[in-house]
């Protein structure tokens, strides 16, 4: 069959063009397997304790309930299974519950052997949110269990406060209105599940050749504090100040607000749908979000000839700190977080920064940053139970930093 000089040239070039737009794997020193897992769905329904009129459900997205099961006239337990094992521990709960008489009623939290509660109780009572006085909490050895008072009125108990991918939706939607002219809106693909994967591409004026800052969250479905710093400190950027507008005009941030809208709304205690910690992921992209992101970045930088500076990944822990790399020299940014440190403590009052600096030897988000773009990356972790009102002053003041030290770099 005679082949036309044509038709060579454009079969080469889509070889090419294939070849530019692989996503380049980055090398850790611990690889970690991320290839999917099974994982157990919990079953979506209504439990019922009939012969005392109590009820619990997990029929909600953000739910977390495997069983109810009653254990004396006044007492009923909570199972609690994680998705999959091995899991780090941080056990998730979330239900609503209610009576049909008003009662004094308690629950029992029962997890697998080897896991232990980890999260205060929150309740969400009439639409707002409290957490469970610690009066009405009881521990006995490694049990923990609650006293509620209950009537029609459904109690939702969780964890932590909820955040749906709905919720992260209307969030982000709100934000950006009116905003059109520095935020693009934009999909990096879906999840396994097939729920979207968005971003917030925001510049102002031209964006070739812009350097990018990345901001990450919902790796881990429960860390919710984490994911409150990231409103605070994306909204500080995006407040139109003088130093806002003159950040943007020069820099291009790329802000990933939900990147496990499956793990999240199926009441995961840490996995995907594929049962895989995402932050193990930044290596191979063996799982469909992370894959995702990276082509997007990766396009983004060769179309636009960008360069990542810096990344920050918003989670939670038991309490606040800053995992850093130790590797400084050679990076974007070689004394940033230096002087980012220093700026916060001069403007928190009675702060002080709390770093854990280490290269990442397992494939995690601030590694990647390091090793497979010279660029800094800080995981940013807000505690389990720090006040809401210092998660946004931590990210407005931590923004409001970021922007003046990269300005006068």
């Amino acid at each position: 069959m005679k082949i036309k000089y044509s038709q060579l040239f454009c079969f080469v070039l889509s070889l090419v063009l294939v070849a530019c737009t692989t996503v380049k794997e980055v090398v850790f020193k611990t690889p970690v397997d991320t290839t999917s897992k099974h994982i157990e769905i919990q079953k979506k329904q209504t439990y019922q304790l009939q012969d005392m009129g109590v009820f619990a459900s997990n029929d909600f997205d953000g739910a977390r309930l495997n069983g109810f099961i009653k254990e004396n006239d006044s007492t009923a337990v909570v199972v609690i299974n994680p998705e999959n094992v091995p899991i780090n521990n941080s056990a998730y709960y979330a239900f609503s519950t209610w009576s049909t008489d008003p009662k004094t009623f308690y629950f029992k939290f029962k997890y697998p052997e080897g896991y232990s509660h980890r999260y205060i109780p929150k309740l969400k009572i009439e639409n707002n949110w409290a957490i469970l006085d610690s009066s009405f909490i009881f521990k006995k050895d490694s049990i923990v269990t609650i006293q509620l008072n209950l009537s029609k009125d459904p109690i939702l108990v969780a964890s932590q406060e909820i955040e749906s991918s709905s919720d992260v939706k209307k969030w982000y939607t709100d934000l950006i209105k009116g905003k059109e002219d520095l935020v693009k809106l934009k999909s990096v693909g879906k999840s396994k599940q097939g729920r979207e994967l968005p971003v917030l591409d925001i510049y102002k004026g031209a964006k070739k050749e812009k350097e990018i800052i990345i901001l990450l969250t919902r790796q881990h479905p429960p860390e919710v504090t984490g994911y409150y710093a990231f409103q605070s400190f994306l909204q500080t950027i995006l407040n139109e100040s003088k130093i806002s507008k003159e950040f943007l005009d020069r820099y291009r941030i790329l802000a990933f607000p939900i990147i496990n809208p499956d793990g999240v709304d199926m009441g995961h205690w840490r996995h995907n749908a594929g049962g895989v910690d995402l932050n193990r992921d930044w290596s191979k992209y063996k799982q469909r979000e992370i894959k995702n992101i990276v082509a997007f970045v990766d396009e983004i930088i060769r179309k636009d000839s960008g360069k990542i500076i810096l990344g920050l990944d918003f989670h939670s822990t038991w309490h606040d700190v800053f995992y850093t790399n130790k590797t400084r020299k050679g990076t974007s940014l070689p004394h940033f977080i230096e002087h980012w440190f220093a700026a916060l403590e001069e403007k928190i009052p009675n702060y002080k920064v709390n770093e854990e600096a280490a290269n990442s030897k397992k494939p995690v988000s601030k590694g990647w940053f390091l090793y497979g773009h010279k660029a800094v990356g800080i995981t940013y972790e807000i505690g389990d139970a720090t006040p809401k009102e210092s998660i946004e002053l931590f990210g407005r003041v931590s923004a409001e930093q970021m922007m003046s030290i990269i300005l006068t770099k």
